[in-house]
């Protein structure tokens, strides 16, 4: 289940395993205890799939090419860490060394690479788990509430964009292979009813502090959105799979404290693992943003009540450990406990739900008193053994994230 990685964090006496899928963007180290589905290929190998076809574009945006832009003191610092763009595309992880790892907030750099994220490469992201002791977790403090009882996920109904139109995956590359987590679509106040951002778990776009941004970083909405099966899809297109387009992260932020003490099972950074990704068309897209294309976004409530005070949660995601095999969506609705990871972090959310890892970044959503949804976390930890989920709750440090990467784009 790494490709979920740190996606679960687990409770002290039990092991616990991250379960998102890591892709290399250049946002903040969100390491995981969240989900961390980084799911990596059958051969562990970044260049499987699409190596042929790919090609980077730097064109403008709006060309019917695209598109982004390397600014020449980010060319300059990739050369300072060895890095070739011309050698950037299906990762280029092989002799490389990982002190050169770009890692710091303002580093993020994700080249489009036409066609890379083909059928095939998609379909074989996987999650490459790691266990953790949950007695690392230095938690409870008389905070957390006893461990839920597990929630059975239940198959969300075909066609997905009908019945979670603002869920997707998110595919990466790491050093360990093809990675993929789960996303949600949701609201730009800088361009409402217009907005290109993606929110997802920190660790699905860093590696937190042993590492740096992820590559290759691209969302696709509404993934395999007519629910085909594993062997259905060995044969499927790419518009089958990826029927509103493949989205490029072009610029990725994440927490601070994701960067500095999140890891690959979460470890301390947990309750701030999350992310927000500002993404671009591959293909273009007539001018149209992602919530046009999707017809929907999320609103996210900085302002959550305390857990005692939410009756209910919906976790969504696209599960790949097994018994899953990360090609559908699921769901599972509980009402949250407490999870505390450390006394001066803030509580995080926990409900009981068999989702695996990939389901790692998926949005959690709660319908406030006026009876409307609203993203209110996201998934980042888990057992090793399925049956609870915890995800963070978003305030200030959330709210700071996301408002930074809408003004960021507030004039495009």
């Amino acid at each position: 289940m790494r490709s979920i990685r740190p996606l679960f964090a687990a409770r002290r006496e039990r092991s616990v395993r991250r379960t998102t899928f890591p892709v290399l963007a250049a946002v903040g180290l969100a390491t995981a205890l969240a989900l961390t589905a980084t799911a990596c290929d059958s051969s562990g190998d970044a260049k499987a799939g699409g190596e042929a076809s790919a090609s980077v574009s730097a064109s403008a945006p709006g060309d019917g090419k695209i598109k982004i832009k390397i600014p020449d003191d980010i060319k300059r610092k990739l050369r300072e860490h060895g890095i070739d763009i011309d050698k950037w595309k299906n990762g280029a992880w092989k002799n490389w060394d990982k002190d050169d790892w770009l890692r710091e907030a303002d580093e993020f750099v994700n080249p489009i690479i036409q066609g890379l994220w083909n059928p095939d490469r998609m379909r074989k992201a996987n999650d490459p788990d790691k266990g953790v002791d949950a007695n690392d977790l230095s938690g409870d403090q008389g905070v957390t509430d006893p461990t839920p009882a597990p929630v059975q996920a239940q198959a969300v109904r075909p066609a997905y964009h009908d019945s979670a139109p603002t869920a997707g995956k998110v595919f990466f590359d790491s050093p360990e292979g093809t990675m993929v987590c789960s996303a949600t679509v949701v609201e730009d106040p800088a361009h409402p009813g217009k907005s290109n951002l993606v929110w997802t778990a920190g660790h699905c776009v860093h590696a937190g502090r042993k590492g740096g941004w992820y590559r290759n970083i691209a969302f696709v909405p509404a993934y395999n959105n007519a629910g085909r099966t594993e062997a259905e899809l060995q044969s499927a297109t790419r518009e089958q799979i990826a029927p509103y387009g493949v989205w490029w992260g072009d610029w990725a932020q994440t927490s601070d404290q994701w960067i500095e003490r999140g890891d690959e099972t979460g470890g301390q950074g947990a309750p701030y693992d999350f992310a927000v990704i500002h993404v671009t068309p591959e293909q273009g897209n007539g001018g149209k943003s992602l919530e046009e294309t999707v017809g929907s976004a999320l609103p996210v409530n900085f302002n959550a009540p305390a857990v005692p005070k939410v009756d209910s949660i919906t976790a969504t995601g696209y599960p790949a450990a097994a018994p899953f095999d990360g090609q559908k969506l699921y769901q599972c609705q509980d009402k949250p406990g407490r999870l505390s990871i450390v006394r001066t972090d803030p509580t995080m959310y926990r409900i009981g739900c068999t989702m695996t890892g990939g389901s790692s970044g998926g949005g959690w959503v709660e319908r406030g008193s006026d009876g409307k949804p609203a993203l209110v976390s996201n998934t980042s930890i888990g057992p090793v053994t399925s049956g609870w989920l915890a995800g963070p709750r978003l305030g200030d440090v959330a709210k700071g994230i996301y408002t930074s990467v809408s003004k960021k784009f507030a004039n495009q």
